[in-house]
């Protein structure tokens, strides 16, 4: 489940979370310093991860970012909270195996992206309490965005209804995230669609059906 950064919101600087949406220059200054952030953070690491190294990169005073985000914690979760504020959605392709597929796709796609920017937000979740919320929330957020996936599945007959959508995406993507995260193991262009077709044959079969 892929995110993107393009579209912001602004931060308040009252408590690090974002809440308004200013334009202009404002709006302009908080997308390069994220932009900034996400760059430092794919090259260098969390440990190298600065207000003064961020600010550089972003061509702006490093009073303005202690200013609206005080400090690396809030700059991470504007970062997370400006990714989920996008228009992204699943793709369509007439089957919950093609849709699946192409989910996985945009997933190992982003993960074996140079820089390595999600995985670097994935490993900063683990140092961070901000970064772990923001991956939380970010997390929630696709979740239930492809959740029109099953349903879309459902109507078309693939699979019974009363499936669990929560639980058919986790086994889907999973594997992806699996190999590419926590084994580290090369993208396999197989991968996707073997994954995608392994939960298909589960959900027919009724794996995911709920109780009642």
């Amino acid at each position: 489940m892929t995110s993107s950064s393009e579209q912001t919101r602004p931060g308040d600087p009252g408590d690090g979370a974002p809440r308004r949406r200013p334009g202009g220059r404002t709006e302009r200054v908080r997308t390069q310093v994220l932009d900034a952030v996400q760059a430092e953070l794919a090259e260098n690491g969390y440990d190298a991860l600065t207000i003064d190294g961020v600010a550089a990169r972003a061509g702006v005073h490093r009073a303005t970012v202690y200013r609206r985000w005080r400090d690396i914690g809030g700059l991470l979760a504007d970062v997370f909270d400006a990714a989920s504020d996008d228009d992204w959605q699943p793709a369509d392709t007439g089957s919950l195996q093609g849709d699946l597929t192409a989910l996985n796709e945009e997933s190992q796609v982003a993960l074996t992206a140079q820089p390595p920017l999600v995985s670097a937000l994935i490993a900063a979740s683990f140092r961070s309490d901000e970064a772990a919320r923001g991956v939380r929330e970010l997390w929630e957020d696709r979740y239930t965005r492809c959740e029109v996936i099953v349903a879309r599945a459902v109507e078309r007959g693939e699979i019974p209804p009363g499936t669990d959508a929560r639980q058919l995406l986790i086994a889907a993507t999973a594997p992806v995230y699996h190999r590419l995260v926590l084994l580290r193991t090369p993208p396999d262009p197989d991968l996707p669609a073997h994954a995608a077709r392994t939960a298909v044959l589960a959900a027919t079969a009724g794996a995911f059906a709920t109780s009642d």
